[in-house]
């Protein structure tokens, strides 16, 4: 029997997707912070629980071939970088055989899963959000939360995030410092400065700025507005947003915009897109606009299909695919979204597309406002890219009533995808080979995109 304390040399077989090597014991599956696959290591038990147990690494003895060094400061405690411990090959590697497993815990050992595609493995990111606190000593700090905690790690250079973030970081730093702002504290509930969130359009170059304050009010707004502004002059939209609530959500309902644009811009696959505090829009935009461009691939469209976007979001996958088809529906449960997919079709002149709302999760009710408007229609093509719990089975079931030709999934959660095909396998669909798309370098994360036919 493991024992909390004890002291082990193990081989590490394996790596898990939030970084932790793993080994057996006994026949006990050992899950090892700070140890890489390949390493041989002295560990100690820190908990044990009845079918596993957790453990630290005390000592490398042997290192693995697939070891590299962190060049990051905090991620031994941020835990936001799964795998910063290995070197990129490997981590594709891990990914790829994660996306086979889980086919082959659906029993669908024949599924081809394609190599990894990547396009850039740092500073990547287009959206940050920063909490604000104070540590012990009073010092302001601006980070990111260490792993299972409400600590934050004083980390504005992330090497994830887009490399412009950090210096406007910093110049809130001062701002706060300089004018006696205070920051929030969880215990009290008091404290005005929250958070920072930021956005970029990468290709315009354009930049939001939203500070979160539990608060209506920055002291000294105009002063801030001026300094931001002129020091940073792609700044085109500037926020504040108030979230008084004792709550882990980052973001409150109320949206006060004090400079700019109430939107960005960025292009995305050709198509301009308009983006808003609230709007969802991929992270990793060079790699987004790769996996949109396989799924129209996949489509194979011939110019008279009738596409149907559910999930759709803001437009940005089906606007990307106008061109190519005689007509476009995107479905969409959010409203504000809704209205950003509209204007960003007039916005890139797209005269064959139409945006509607409705549940995809609710198969009853989510083509209701579409059919209201267009009549009864069938789709040729459907685009599916739910949330990471997949799809409903009874949405499946809906399109495979429709004898819908051609479904191409877009999926951010492999488990949930392998489910959802081997339920339109079942109902008489031919699934294509599964390509991986590295939309989240570094972490536990993997994006997939597959298409099923009709047989």
């Amino acid at each position: 029997m493991l024992k909390k304390n004890d002291v082990f040399t193990v081989s590490v077989d394996d790596m898990n997707f939030l970084g932790f090597g793993v080994a057996k014991i006994d026949g006990i599956a050992v899950f090892i912070s700070g140890a890489v696959a390949g390493d041989t290591a002295q560990i100690k038990i820190i908990k044990v629980a009845k079918t596993y147990a957790v453990a630290r690494t005390e000592r490398i003895i042997s290192a693995s071939p697939h070891r590299v060094e962190d060049s990051c400061p905090v991620s031994a405690s941020c835990g936001g970088c799964a795998f910063r411990s290995v070197s990129y090959d490997f981590e594709k590697s891990l990914k790829e055989n994660s996306v086979k497993m889980s086919f082959v815990k659906q029993g669908m050992r024949d599924v081809c899963v394609m190599p990894l595609t990547f396009a850039k493995t740092a500073h990547y990111r287009n959206k940050g959000q920063y909490p604000v606190r104070k540590d012990a000593l009073g010092n302001t700090v601006i980070g990111f939360f260490a792993a299972k905690s409400h600590r934050v790690l004083n980390c504005a250079n992330c090497e994830l995030q887009n490399d412009s973030f950090a210096k406007i970081i910093e110049e809130i730093r001062l701002f706060i410092d300089d004018n006696n702002i205070s920051v929030y504290d969880e215990e009290s509930g008091r404290g005005l400065v929250r958070h920072i969130y930021l956005r970029i359009g990468e290709m315009t170059g354009e930049i939001m700025l939203c500070l979160v304050l539990c608060g209506e009010s920055l002291p000294r707004e105009d002063s801030f507005i001026s300094m931001m502004t002129e020091k940073f002059p792609a700044i085109k939209s500037l926020y504040i947003n108030t979230n008084t609530k004792d709550t882990n959500v980052v973001l409150g309902d109320k949206y006060r915009l004090l400079y700019g644009k109430p939107y960005i811009t960025d292009v995305l696959c050709g198509v301009k897109l308009e983006i808003t505090p609230q709007s969802f829009y991929q992270v990793n935009r060079d790699a987004a606009e790769l996996l949109y461009q396989k799924g129209a691939s996949l489509a194979g469209f011939n110019g008279n299909e009738l596409l149907l976007d559910l999930y759709c979001g803001i437009g940005s996958i089906g606007l990307s695919m106008a061109n190519k088809v005689k007509r476009l529906i995107g479905i969409e449960v959010v409203p504000s979204a809704i209205e950003c997919a509209k204007k960003n079709a007039e916005l890139n002149g797209i005269t064959n597309a139409s945006f509607y709302c409705g549940d995809a999760a609710n198969t009853e009710k989510m083509l209701e406002s579409a059919k209201a408007a267009e009549g009864d229609f069938i789709p040729d093509v459907v685009i599916l890219d739910p949330p990471r719990k997949g799809c409903a089975a009874e949405l499946l079931d809906f399109i495979a009533r429709l004898s819908v030709k051609k479904i191409v999934y877009i999926s951010c959660n492999s488990e949930t995808l392998a489910r959802d095909a081997k339920i339109l396998t079942e109902s008489g669909y031919k699934m294509s080979e599964v390509y991986p798309f590295d939309l989240f370098c570094r972490t536990g994360h993997v994006e997939c995109v597959t298409m099923f036919e009709r047989n």
